[in-house]
């Protein structure tokens, strides 16, 4: 469909909102896998409510919009291994680099951090090394 990129725009016009307010508000970078990181561990014990909020609208507001869309297409793989074992590989990856994609970046690049700019480099080579082999090569996704 045509318009489909506008639901790109639309999300990355509220992540970069969101993560916005929440530097305006309290001076914190909004990196998810930080914000979840740091309920796992107990490093965000002093903060722990505003985690949670922020964790549970992330997934609730997916929930709360979905009845107004007859269908929604993710293109995602039905190969519930594939999902598990890349979700793993995501959240292993995230704790090396100390960050996600959010947080490295919308927030890193945005601020011109020099770590946020090559961790982004190196999660789409990675992205687009991920696909060529498990999509092009063993058709696994």
């Amino acid at each position: 469909m045509q318009s489909e990129w506008l639901w790109g725009l639309g999300g990355g016009l509220l992540i970069g909102l969101g993560a916005a307010m929440l530097l305006w508000g309290n001076g914190k970078i909004m990196g998810a896998s930080g914000l979840l990181g740091g309920l796992v561990d107990g490093s965000g014990r002093s903060d722990w409510a505003e985690r949670a909020v922020f964790l549970i609208a992330t997934f609730a507001t997916p929930l709360v919009i979905y009845p107004l869309f007859n269908e929604v297409d993710t293109h995602i793989s039905s190969n519930w291994l594939v999902l598990v074992v890349a979700g793993l590989l995501v959240g292993i990856g995230t704790r090396i680099a100390n960050g996600c994609t959010s947080g490295h970046g919308v927030c890193g690049i945005s601020r011109f951090s020099l770590r946020g700019i090559v961790a982004t480099l190196i999660y789409i080579a990675a992205g687009g090394a991920s696909v060529l082999v498990f999509r092009h090569m063993l058709e696994v996704i």
